[in-house]
């Protein structure tokens, strides 16, 4: 079927059936009146359709400031479709539809993107990840395992000869990945050319002397041209990862990069407590996260399990499985390519977490970041890397943490540091 659907959990004074109906018709032929040229025939071709309706709950008020009141808020969710023909293979056009206007509805006290289910004629018109979990791999000289990541700390403030000698302490250390701060893209303290070559005569220096490819996302967030500029550069200087904030450039921008990036595009979702942190309006990431996939990010950010941040852990485990099941159809019906990519752990993690981490996904296709879980190691950053490397190690072998860590004096030494997390899953 040639449509794309797409399931809400809405909340209205004016009941659920009643308030799917405007919704379809805001978001496809019809307003707040039936048009004269709203033919039956145009109707039939380009107006929405209710697909589904499941009454969830009531209440006795709004969850959001509604401007029509009543004395009973009915809850549940709708799942409304679209024929293909009303936007194409837009994804900005898409965007408009499923989340434009009707999360200002009158008729709606909340309203959530929940999920999207898109046809394989829509996900085959766009690129998808050019490199995903393999392609990554490739890049980094056929790395095992998860890769063990941290974060380039402070922020900003540091600049660009401070930031590769940072660069410097990190790759002596053995750690596989790293990633600038989605705060510092091209600053004028520490500028994105500068930082770029003192950062990798570092890698390509250690590259050179070890055999061992250390992947650097660089942030070039910025305008289009500049980001393109930016990939240049990247290239020139043999970078293999450009990082993008990718609410800050929008899809377009976030397709652009990918069209013409030679080098693995790690997703940043800086922002995105915006759109996820209520649960009465905003988009779920299950449904973000195919969009930009299909725009072209190989890493997406997921959080991490016992983050510092607002997610539950149930939350985090579903969008990090999300972003490795295809967009849509199998792996294997050819319907529309996988379009996988990784999922990237961070935010207070440690060598606790890299157990339950890898056991939610069941394989090793995932970047762990730890940022205090590295640098707080008693004996150093070069521990904290090898402490994770035998957690991962650990956990692929399916030995307990704690049984591992007896013949592992750098895993010993972390699990008597960093305090046991509760993780709920």
């Amino acid at each position: 079927m040639n449509r794309v659907q797409a399931t809400y959990d809405i909340e209205t004074p004016v009941g659920v059936s009643r308030a799917a109906a405007v919704l379809a018709g805001e978001q496809s032929t019809g307003t707040f009146v039936r048009l004269a040229a709203e033919t039956d025939a145009l109707r039939e071709r380009s107006a929405a359709r209710i697909e589904n309706i499941t009454i969830t709950g009531t209440s006795s008020k709004p969850s959001l400031p509604s401007r029509k009141t009543g004395d009973n808020f009915e809850r549940g969710t709708v799942t409304i479709s679209w024929s293909l023909d009303n936007f194409g293979v837009s994804l900005p056009n898409l965007l408009s539809t499923l989340a434009g206007n009707l999360f200002e509805l009158a008729e709606l006290s909340a309203i959530r993107l929940v999920d999207i289910d898109l046809p394989a004629d829509f996900a085959k018109a766009h690129p998808g990840p050019q490199f995903g979990a393999d392609g990554t791999r490739k890049l980094m000289g056929g790395h095992k395992g998860p890769l063990i990541g941290t974060i380039i700390k402070p922020s900003v403030g540091l600049g660009p000869s401070e930031t590769a000698n940072l660069v410097q302490s990190l790759v002596d250390a053995g750690i596989d990945f790293i990633k600038d701060d989605e705060l510092q893209a091209n600053g004028p303290h520490c500028p994105f050319a500068e930082r770029l070559e003192k950062v990798s005569h570092v890698l390509n220096r250690h590259a050179d002397k070890t055999g061992k490819r250390v992947m650097y996302a660089f942030n070039i967030t910025d305008e289009i041209e500049q980001m393109w500029r930016n990939l240049d550069l990247l290239e020139a200087h043999g970078g293999t990862c450009a990082m993008v904030c990718m609410a800050s450039v929008g899809l377009p921008g976030l397709r652009a990069v990918r069209d013409r990036s030679k080098m693995v595009i790690h997703g940043h979702r800086a922002g995105w407590g915006l759109y996820s942190r209520s649960p009465d309006i905003g988009i779920s990431f299950t449904a973000w996260q195919k969009l930009w996939r299909l725009a072209g990010a190989d890493h997406l950010h997921v959080n991490g399990l016992a983050n510092k941040f607002t997610e539950s852990d149930a939350v985090v485990a579903q969008s990090a499985k999300s972003v490795q099941l295809p967009i849509c159809g199998t792996d294997s019906d050819n319907l529309a390519p996988a379009h996988l990519a990784m999922p990237v752990f961070s935010s207070g993690q440690t060598v606790w977490q890299m157990d339950p981490a890898r056991g939610l996904l069941g394989n090793d296709d995932f970047i762990f970041c730890a940022g205090g879980g590295i640098m707080s190691h008693p004996k150093g950053p070069g521990a904290g890397v090898i402490a994770l490397q035998q957690a991962a190690d650990a956990a692929k072998n399916g030995i307990a943490i704690e049984t591992y860590a007896a013949n592992a004096p750098e895993l010993k030494m972390a699990l008597e540091t960093f305090k046991k997390p509760e993780i709920t899953l």
